[in-house]
């Protein structure tokens, strides 16, 4: 049982049957290779549906008529399976079903929309990008190319920020805290990694950067989590000399492989500067 907003208690046993009719009735029967014929209502039979989830057609009637009890998630993702059910209908799903979301399934990510390119685009002074819970960056603005590594210029394979955080001399000596910051950005990646169920992913990075360097491999060991929610960053910069940027994180709605994080300058000067730097390009 549940409450909604009125305080009114919900029997998730009934939601959970409503929303499995719902999606059931949307199936086209022909489509998935059963016979039309004559049907007394649209979409597929209760036993067809549960031909396709392989479970019991009884169980599947109990839990349409909501005194089907709890089902495990493994049910449910079969059920999610036949029903082709989009992620955010799966998720929907197992929240009527268990009361908890799905665990989460990693999927690596190339790029971002044009829309989101344009967010990042409309945040002039304000150097931001998008990173995957790998860490690589696949997204980022003009501020950030000038202020914080110009991305573009590198492989796709070497925009990872904690290649560049512990294999390249001139981003560590950009930091003047360097220590607090490389402390801080192994555990947000860690805490990254696990929330979007990327661990055995980074597996193959976390060797390569055990091998690269004996700090991270001895902050990796220390097992800390951090979240990267919000604080202050200083940098050193090439061109304008010292910079303070306000960081912000921020998940991206139905994608928990990707983070955007933005940097607004601290104070007026360090405004200035970061537009000096876009003027001179």
């Amino acid at each position: 049982m549940m409450s909604n907003r009125t305080g009114v208690a919900v029997d998730n046993g009934k939601l959970l049957g409503s929303y499995l009719k719902d999606r059931r009735a949307r199936l086209d029967p022909a489509a998935l290779g059963f016979p039309v014929g004559r049907r007394r209502t649209p979409g597929l039979r209760r036993e067809e549906l549960a031909q396709r989830s392989g479970i019991s057609p009884t169980w599947y009637t109990w839990l349409e008529q909501g005194r089907g009890g709890a089902p495990s998630a493994g049910v449910l993702d079969r059920i999610a399976g036949a029903l082709m059910l989009t992620d955010v209908e799966r998720e929907h799903l197992f929240l009527l079903g268990l009361g908890r979301p799905p665990e989460v399934r990693y999927r690596g990510a190339q790029g971002v929309t044009p829309r989101l390119q344009r967010l990042l685009d409309a945040l002039e002074t304000s150097p931001a990008l998008i990173k995957t819970a790998t860490w690589d960056v696949v997204a980022w603005n003009r501020a950030a190319a000038l202020v914080l590594t110009d991305y573009g210029k590198l492989p796709p394979d070497k925009r990872n920020i904690l290649r560049l955080m512990f294999g390249n001399p001139a981003i560590r000596a950009a930091q003047p805290d360097w220590d607090s910051v490389a402390r801080f950005v192994v555990g947000a990646f860690r805490a990254d990694a696990a929330r979007a169920g990327a661990v055995s992913e980074v597996g193959q990075l976390v060797e390569e950067l055990c091998a690269l360097s004996a700090e991270f491999a001895a902050l990796w060991r220390e097992q800390d989590v951090a979240v990267h929610g919000e604080g202050m960053k200083r940098l050193t910069h090439p061109v304008v000399g010292p910079l303070v940027l306000e960081y912000s994180g921020f998940a991206v709605d139905g994608r928990p492989d990707l983070g955007m994080i933005v940097y607004n300058p601290a104070t007026g000067a360090d405004a200035a500067l970061i537009r000096s730097l876009l003027s001179k390009e």
